[in-house]
């Protein structure tokens, strides 16, 4: 199950969603192509070009964002972990070698530092994460932009989006905190379940037996919101 399909099947507002899916082959093509420039960006970074660094901050800083959003909960805290992960990245690059993907290596440095702050914090607030994420129309796809329909979208319908947005980022943060940062690798990150497991710390299974459970528990908390699974 890619990311994509497994937060498009969550839900639906009564539309069929037409688009053709896209080709898996493509689409590992793309991640291969976007794995070398990483790693070509990285080792001209370590060589002491600053604008490589600039160009893997611009292409990471907002899935990184968002993934630490919704591991934190508050958009402070996720500003923060952000900028620590990147100060991390800085800090490392002089030890950093082709082991694991790029990719692979930043989702571990951000997961950890999230682990660290949660921690640290007495308590976890829970606000909506829905406001901050509109602010930033430029960021990349969300959960809730997967989901709903892009193509004309009426005032009616853009409210009902809006409250389907709120609802779905509700439903990432009442997962566990082992369920959503594998929903959250898959989502965001894309990753291959054997590198979600690295990072985790568990086996493969574990890791697709924890994203299976995030799955029916995220179909659960939208049912009782009145939101039904899709049946195709």
């Amino acid at each position: 199950m890619s990311a994509s399909s497994s937060t498009s099947s969550l839900a639906t507002d009564g539309s069929k969603n037409s688009r053709a899916k896209p080709d898996p082959q493509a689409l590992e093509a793309q991640r291969k192509a976007r794995d070398a420039e990483d790693v070509r960006l990285m080792k001209a970074f370590q060589k002491g070009d600053s604008r490589a660094f600039e160009q893997l901050l611009k292409r990471h800083k907002k899935p990184i964002y968002n993934f630490c959003l919704r591991m934190l909960g508050q958009q402070n805290l996720a500003e923060d972990a952000m900028q620590e992960v990147f100060l991390k990245v800085v800090r490392s690059a002089p030890r950093w070698q082709q082991n694991a993907r790029f990719t692979t290596w930043l989702y571990a440095i951000a997961r950890n530092h999230c682990i660290d702050t949660l921690r640290k914090e007495s308590h976890r607030k829970t606000a909506s994460l829905d406001e901050p994420l509109r602010k930033r129309e430029d960021s990349s796809s969300t959960l809730g932009d997967r989901v709903q329909d892009q193509d004309a979208v009426t005032p009616d319908r853009g409210a009902e989006s809006r409250r389907m947005r709120s609802t779905l980022v509700a439903a990432v943060a009442s997962l566990s905190d082992e369920q959503r940062e594998v929903f959250l690798m898959r989502e965001h990150g894309g990753m291959p379940f054997k590198e979600i497991a690295q990072i985790v710390g568990v086996s493969e299974n574990t890791a697709k037996s924890r994203m299976r459970y995030a799955l029916e528990n995220l179909r659960g908390f939208l049912a009782q919101k009145g939101i039904k699974p899709e049946n195709t």
